[in-house]
């Protein structure tokens, strides 16, 4: 435990969950081209951010995910560590908001990284291993869509569309799951492209593998920030545009680089940004670093 005159203790393992996680969010903030997404030479799509706005709300980010990697370390069942981390998750989304000046930065990423960050304390503490997080997230999740979305239609159809989230809105007018979907299913993105891309690239420099990996996750991500933002044509366009940029090679080859900058100037000038496959980018990130991390204890 760290302590101090403050007599406040902090478990080290927990800070160190966050550290990688943090760690990751930075990354993934930080490559370019990233197709109409903020990175360090370019605001893409958002008139209303930019690198340094992501740089503040990352500041934040380190204390709810602290305590959500805390909150896994217990005997608590993953359903209960779920209902605890939703609390510190609702403070920390403040907290950012606050540090933006209401700018959402970072409110799918922090969602996503609290719920690996409590399965990568519970893994921990239960002494599983790496290969046991994707189970506890599933177990952590185990009828989100349900009791959130698809059991509260006639509740949801008779709110005031403006106080419901994107995800709510989605489901109502399309029946698209969304993040819950994808972390009840047990983030299927992340751990069947994401990490193998990610892995599979290694002799990339960190710039070109994370863009890489990023085009990888946007051929499957059911991005719902597209879909609020735009359409379903819009999405069907991105997932295909990533593949073929792919299939010329990437971000290893003359071709395909150039390609992955026609998109990014295409994304910037139509205002696409495809937020919600960089939220997942980041996850893959850091449960790479977080696998490290275990496997050296």
């Amino acid at each position: 435990m760290v302590g101090g005159d403050s007599g406040i203790d902090i478990d080290e393992q927990a800070i160190n969950i966050a550290s990688l996680a943090v760690q990751a969010i930075l990354y993934e903030a930080s490559c370019y081209p990233s197709p109409g997404l903020v990175s360090k030479d370019s605001r893409g799509a958002h008139s209303d951010m930019d690198y340094f706005t992501f740089l503040d709300s990352a500041t934040v980010l380190i204390n709810p995910l602290i305590h959500c990697a805390e909150a896994g370390q217990s005997a608590d069942s993953p359903k209960e560590i779920f209902s605890k981390i939703r609390q510190i998750g609702q403070m920390g989304e403040g907290k950012m908001f606050h540090k933006t000046r209401g700018v959402n930065t970072h409110k799918g990423t922090l969602f996503l990284m609290g719920i690996c960050c409590a399965a990568g304390g519970k893994a921990l503490y239960s002494g599983a291993g790496f290969s046991s997080i994707q189970k506890i997230i599933r177990d952590m999740t185990e009828g989100l869509v349900e009791r959130e979305l698809s059991s509260r239609v006639i509740e949801l159809e008779n709110t005031h569309p403006s106080r419901l989230t994107h995800g709510e809105r989605l489901f109502l007018s399309h029946k698209v799951e969304g993040i819950r979907g994808e972390v009840q299913r047990g983030l299927p993105t992340v751990f069947d492209v994401g990490l193998e891309v990610y892995k599979g690239n290694q002799e990339l420099g960190q710039n070109d593998r994370l863009v890489q990996t990023l085009l990888a996750i946007m051929q499957f991500s059911e991005d719902t920030n597209i879909l609020h933002r735009h359409s379903f044509e819009t999405l069907k366009e991105v997932q295909r545009r990533a593949k073929q940029i792919l299939d010329l090679g990437g971000m290893r080859t003359a071709a395909g680089i150039k390609a992955i900058e026609e998109l990014d100037e295409d994304f910037c000038r139509r205002k696409i940004s495809p937020g919600g496959s960089a939220d997942l980018l980041g996850v893959t990130v850091f449960l790479y670093f977080l696998e490290g991390f275990m496997n050296r204890r």
